[in-house]
């Protein structure tokens, strides 16, 4: 059965964070989809523009193989939307795998995800994960349980290769 995946698009995502994930996954014959707050274009942090395969309340209970939620300041908007919350921690909570990069653990704070765990994202949301409990290590990738993190773009290959090895299994 075909792996689904999901990649969740907002303003002011990180450009490669966003496209990179899309691509790598959909070249390795899973069914990749990206889903956004509304059906318009979107315009990364860098400049490019998407526009999303899905408006999020369509999908919001459907069931993936695991989701990936880049950074850039979008997970900023995420992590207010109650919606998209309630989706990353049921995703979670079936034991499904979520990769988060950059400033994404943001909304895996919101979603209450961090506590107890060993995670890493970008140096300036460290305090935001310590004070949610969480053990921020700062290395270049983390993976605890069906969490994988990771940096900034240049640290996203080994976790984007971890991802596509643990959706093989």
């Amino acid at each position: 059965m075909e792996k689904r995946i999901l990649i969740l698009l907002e303003d002011m995502v990180e450009d490669s964070e966003f496209l990179y994930p899309y691509l790598r996954l959909k070249e390795e014959g899973f069914d990749v989809r990206s889903a956004a707050p509304e059906n318009k274009t979107y315009q990364g942090k860098g400049g490019m523009r998407f526009k999303p395969d899905w408006e999020f309340s369509d999908i919001k209970m459907e069931e993936f193989d695991a989701v990936v939620i880049p950074g850039g300041y979008a997970p900023d908007r995420w992590r207010r939307d109650n919606d998209i919350i309630d989706f990353v921690k049921r995703h979670h909570d079936n034991g499904k795998l979520i990769a988060s990069i950059c400033h994404g653990p943001w909304l895996l704070i919101s979603a209450g995800l961090v506590k107890g765990r060993r995670i890493t994202a970008f140096h300036a949301i460290k305090d935001d994960l310590i004070n949610a409990g969480a053990d921020y290590t700062g290395s270049d990738m983390e993976e605890d349980g069906q969490i994988l993190t990771s940096t900034n773009p240049s640290t996203m290959l080994p976790m984007m290769k971890r991802l596509v090895e643990r959706l093989h299994q």
